[in-house]
């Protein structure tokens, strides 16, 4: 799938992969790519900077952990966060049924033939 495939849904799927609970980069990288069926691939230098912005805006919010040696920051949604999931979806219903409404037309009523 080309890789703008993304551009204006990232949000949305940051977000979504988060919904069930904190992870850290690697593994949002990892959750989108699997629930895509490998359709989707997302690179560090992409969603940094986005998890950073949306922990800004109040959507999520990132505190770092300990592994062993190392450390990584893990983020959870916020309740403005789910809440911004629960627009996107809606949001997401409604531009899927508009597209497919002019993709895939059903028989038109009063066609000239």
């Amino acid at each position: 799938m080309r890789g703008d495939a993304v551009r204006g849904h990232l949000d949305a799927l940051l977000l979504a992969v988060l919904e069930s609970g904190p992870l850290h980069g690697y593994a949002i990288i990892t959750a989108v790519q699997e629930r895509s069926g490998g359709a989707l691939e997302l690179r560090k230098g992409t969603i940094y900077p986005a998890l950073n912005r949306l922990e800004r805006l109040g959507l999520l919010r990132g505190d770092w952990e300990s592994v062993g040696e190392r450390r990584r920051r893990r983020y959870e949604l916020t309740d403005a966060g789910r809440r911004s999931l629960a627009r996107e979806r809606t949001e997401w219903d409604e531009f899927i049924t508009a597209i497919g409404s002019v993709l895939n037309p059903g028989p038109l009523s009063g066609r000239a033939t």
